[in-house]
């Protein structure tokens, strides 16, 4: 990842029906969430969805599959991922003590998610 990519993606998630769609893609992770489906929970009409959902795959933070008639969307973590690598690659002038405390406040959240999986 690099500048550019980042920018991509920190400008697809910097408008609010966007920010909150990929929210609920990363919620509704691995299964994904059909564009009419994501329209309907969020309460906004599909073809301003639509437009949301290309701004965000045009970042490559989501990906839309066809299924049947419909196309599932997924949030892209990988993509996710490597944009917070990018953004905390130089952290705190390679301490990492400083960094401790952002991950330990990303760790919690996955190991949650992990925890319930294996239940």
């Amino acid at each position: 990842m690099d500048n550019t990519e980042t920018i991509a993606v920190l400008a697809a998630l910097a408008q609010p029906t966007r920010l909150q769609a990929f929210r609920t893609l990363v919620a509704a992770e691995p299964a994904g969430i059909a564009a009419g489906e994501l329209a309907r929970r969020l309460e906004i009409p599909q073809n301003t969805m639509s437009a949301h959902l290309n701004t965000l795959t045009h970042a490559g933070i989501v990906i839309g599959e066809r299924q049947g008639r419909s196309i599932i969307y997924r949030a892209d973590l990988g993509r996710l991922r490597a944009a917070v690598v990018f953004l905390l690659r130089d952290c705190c002038g390679g301490n990492p003590d400083l960094c401790a405390p952002l991950i330990e406040d990303l760790a919690p959240c996955c190991g949650a998610q992990i925890a319930e999986k294996a239940d």
